[in-house]
């Protein structure tokens, strides 16, 4: 019988569907807009993301998954659906089956949300598997090899790092501070400097045009507009890459620290082949310029940013779909 195989990376900022011999097909965000009067849902993805701070208050646009959970089942549920609907096409009627992405350190309850999320939602079957073993399998990374390899996946609400060997997370954690986080410490920096009122977006855009992991000899600027605090009224400011770096320097700490405490509980033999390969950087934060550097300087291992990091853990949940029988007891183990 020819079933869909479909890959879903479900992140806290964004989504993205991955199908085998295709690739990933679709890149939205993370976002439902709810009408509050009718409890229905009004769109989902980039439709709704164009809403965010221009709502009136009969509608409300949120995130239902926070830091890699889903923090609200019944929108979920309908972004699942809103996502096989659009990717299955002519083949409606034949029900996909789903290979989702989950964070390391999910408890039993939430993979089991994430599971029934995805059935309610009209898939036949549905697997969930860890996020830094995707991102590893997407990154290119042989995960069934007996040495030992670190990657770090960065996202918008969850940051892991895990050491993977023999198909296995040998010793993983994951720390509640990634691009969302960042985000907010920008905002929360020119709220107090120039005592400027910015949208998250904006905080977005600063940081994906000019945020820097390390200072920078030749300062970049930006042009951004905001509501001045005092007057209340609109107001243009400019604001340097140095400045940025200030602001997330304490996030990036905290993502060192947990590389750091992984990297102590790893067993003598891996930290050894890790030194000689160096470790992985993925997801949107891999993005951030000099992270690699950063990351380098604190820890004293070689860092190397993966291809297309966005993409990895949508490649790798395409990649374990394909080869299942193979990855059927490392990736969908209970551990």
């Amino acid at each position: 019988m020819f079933s869909k195989k479909i890959g879903i990376d479900l992140g806290t900022c964004n989504s993205l569907v991955f199908i085998p011999q295709k690739g990933v097909i679709l890149n939205e965000p993370s976002v439902v807009a709810v009408s509050l009067d009718e409890n229905r849902i009004l769109a989902v993805g980039e439709a709704a993301k164009e809403m965010t701070g221009r709502t009136p208050d009969a509608i409300r646009v949120y995130r239902p998954m926070r830091d890699g959970v889903i923090a609200d089942f019944r929108v979920t549920q309908a972004m699942i659906r809103y996502f096989i609907t659009k990717t299955a096409g002519r083949l409606r009627f034949l029900k996909p089956e789903l290979m989702i992405s989950v964070p390391a350190g999910i408890t039993s309850t939430e993979k089991r949300a994430v599971i029934e999320a995805a059935l309610n939602a009209g898939a036949k079957e549905a697997f969930v598997a860890k996020e830094p073993i995707l991102a590893a399998i997407g990154a290119g990374i042989p995960i069934n090899a007996c040495s030992g390899h670190l990657i770090v996946d960065i996202g918008g609400g969850t940051s892991e790092v895990a050491v993977i060997s023999l198909g296995g997370i040998v010793t993983a954690n994951s720390v509640r501070v990634a691009g969302d986080k960042m985000n907010f410490a920008i905002s929360e920096f020119i709220k107090k400097k120039y005592n400027l009122a910015v949208g998250d977006q904006t905080a977005e855009e600063i940081k994906i045009k000019i945020g820097t992991a390390l200072p920078e000899k030749d300062e970049r600027t930006i042009e951004i507009r905001g509501r001045d605090l005092m007057l209340g009224l609109p107001r243009t400011i400019r604001v340097s890459s140095n400045e940025v770096c200030g602001a997330i320097s304490e996030s990036l700490g905290e993502i060192i620290k947990t590389i750091k405490q992984v990297l102590r509980d790893t067993p003598p033999e891996l930290s050894a082949d890790i030194m000689d390969k160096g470790m992985v950087i993925s997801g949107g934060g891999a993005l951030l310029s000099n992270i690699d550097e950063l990351i380098a300087q604190a820890t004293g291992i070689p860092c190397f940013i993966a291809e297309e990091p966005l993409l990895c853990v949508a490649k790798g949940t395409g990649v374990a779909l394909e080869n299942l029988d193979i990855y059927k007891r490392s990736i969908l183990s209970k551990r």
